[in-house]
């Protein structure tokens, strides 16, 4: 074979050479791009699993402040020891529930002889501790 004859088929074998690996790099391309989209549906389920979990930590946000404006004796709530309806609880009315009977003073932050929500909200927190 000649020096004239090799020229051509090396640029042959190159050219087939470069048409044979494009399909090639084209699937490494295809599977990048699938590992990517697996990837961000990954992010999004956990993202919507984090949702899921902030909105149960909220809901028991909830059901555990509607539990400290409850007395916490017999199931009563707020409303029911305050029988005058004026938001706050007088030493009176605080005998309606033994438990909170015993507590009243402790409670009651300003001493002024009436309990207010958030005094016994604050008193619960710190018994908790």
């Amino acid at each position: 074979m000649s020096i004239r004859n090799r020229t051509p088929l090396f640029a042959l074998v190159a050219i087939v050479g470069s048409a044979l690996a494009a399909p090639v790099m084209a699937q490494d391309a295809q599977d990048q791009a699938a590992t990517a989209q697996a990837q961000a549906q990954q992010a999004q389920q956990s993202a919507a699993q984090a949702q899921d979990a902030a909105a149960d930590a909220s809901a028991s946000a909830a059901e555990a402040s509607s539990a400290a404006a409850q007395s916490g004796q017999g199931g009563q709530s707020w409303a029911s020891v305050d029988t005058d309806g004026d938001g706050s609880i007088s030493k009176t009315e605080s005998s309606a529930n033994a438990g909170l009977a015993q507590v009243f003073d402790q409670a009651d932050a300003d001493k002024d002889g009436k309990l207010t929500v958030e005094e016994y909200r604050e008193f619960a927190a710190t018994q908790q501790k």
